[in-house]
């Protein structure tokens, strides 16, 4: 038996145009799932659709803004019109900033806050409740941080957004439940993507290594494994509300 064939399902990445929502699209379909890479930006998610191709997966791109509902939603009805169904959904979207907490305006606040976590409040809403309809269970993955808990510094607003991922991450675990389908989360540690590229000074990357056990940052690829575990209803059959950190050890450090 392989625990982790994930043929004939169909997968939503949120944000699958990214770097790690990227890496996590082509895992999925490296077993079989068809994926529906969703975001704004078309070249970076055709490129992602294009990878997928050249290793023998099947996917397709879908635009939208997922902070709007209206969108998701259509994004919803071309997604089965395309496959069908849905099995797995992945909350992948994200962006940062270091703004100091007394400079902090309310307009970047929300931004910041609709990408990272109304965007999971919306498309758990809409994807699950087809999962819920569909009547076979399902996989909602949502990206937090090892900013969640503790905070780090000079992220404040990312930090709150994260922390809300975790707590929307096991309220959802205990609703959806009944209806099988389960809900985690991935804690990334500190993997090269366009959101901490501007924060990452010489002295934060250092200080990243010194909490850092493995001593180095985190390749994209490196997310795949627990994506693909977290997708199978066979490998991960009785895990739901687990937050499960991927971060070469630094949620392992104190001092």
């Amino acid at each position: 038996m392989n625990l982790f064939d994930l043929t004939d399902t169909t997968s939503v990445v949120i944000g699958g145009n990214g770097v790690l929502g990227g890496a996590m699209s082509e895992a999925l379909a490296s077993q079989g799932s068809r994926v529906a890479i969703v975001g704004r930006n078309l070249d970076k998610a055709n490129d992602v659709k294009k990878r997928i191709e050249e290793a023998g997966g099947e996917a397709e791109v879908f635009q939208a803004d997922v902070t709007v509902e209206d969108e998701l939603k259509e994004v919803l009805k071309q997604v089965l019109a395309w496959t069908g169904s849905i099995d797995t959904l992945v909350n992948c979207s994200g962006t940062n900033s270091s703004t100091p907490f007394f400079e902090l305006k309310m307009d970047e606040w929300d931004k910041i806050m609709d990408v990272n976590l109304k965007s999971v409040v919306l498309a758990s809403q809409i994807f699950g409740k087809q999962m819920i309809d569909q009547g076979r269970g399902g996989s909602i993955i949502n990206i937090s941080s090892v900013s969640s808990d503790p905070p780090l510094s000079k992220v404040f607003t990312y930090s709150a957004s994260k922390a809300g991922v975790n707590s929307v991450t096991k309220f959802l675990a205990r609703e959806l439940a009944p209806h099988n389908i389960r809900v985690n989360a991935i804690i990334p540690g500190f993997f090269p993507a366009e959101q901490n590229k501007k924060i990452l000074s010489p002295e934060r990357t250092a200080s990243i290594m010194t909490h850092t056990p493995m001593n180095r940052f985190g390749n994209p690829e490196e997310l795949q494994g627990t994506t693909i575990y977290l997708a199978s209803k066979k490998a991960s059959s009785f895990v739901t509300g687990a937050l499960i950190r991927v971060d070469g050890g630094f949620g392992a450090m104190t001092i």
